[in-house]
């Protein structure tokens, strides 16, 4: 399956996956960028995106940033529409104490490339049974 990107910022990096069988494939910040403690930017990445039909791509978190930084997406999965075709954004958020500095060029999320869906919406007065039923958060138990 082919995936079209377009550079709309000369300095742009394309996507790639680090290693073969990934199932994300990284994405740049096209800029500089200081995010405080506790406070969120949109990351430019200077790409945009063509999507072959019945897909979405989605904004996922690197770990390695979670883990050593505690920098991560706020909207995970972040959703690209088949039909967007502006800039790929990143929301990323500083759970961390320090201020943190995006480095233009740095690896700041992921792309993960899937299948979607599209169904018929039917309203009806009642819902089969289960055995959950209508059970919520917490309804499983928090213990083994």
């Amino acid at each position: 399956m082919k995936v079209i990107f377009k550079k709309i910022n000369p300095d742009a990096i394309l996507p790639s996956y680090a290693h073969p069988g990934d199932a994300g494939m990284d994405l740049h910040a096209i800029c500089d960028k200081e995010i405080p403690p506790s406070e969120v930017a949109l990351i430019g990445t200077g790409i945009s995106i063509q999507l072959p039909e019945n897909t979405e791509a989605q904004v996922r978190p690197k770990s390695g940033l979670a883990l050593k930084n505690a920098i991560t997406v706020l909207n995970t999965p972040g959703t690209v529409d088949e039909g967007y075709r502006g800039e790929i954004g990143v929301i990323l958020i500083n759970h961390g104490k320090e201020t943190y500095h995006v480095s233009k060029g740095q690896k700041i999320a992921q792309l993960v490339i899937k299948p979607t869906l599209h169904v018929e919406i039917a309203e009806q007065n009642e819902l089969s049974d289960t055995q959950r039923g209508a059970g919520g958060f917490g309804s499983t138990g928090l213990n083994k």
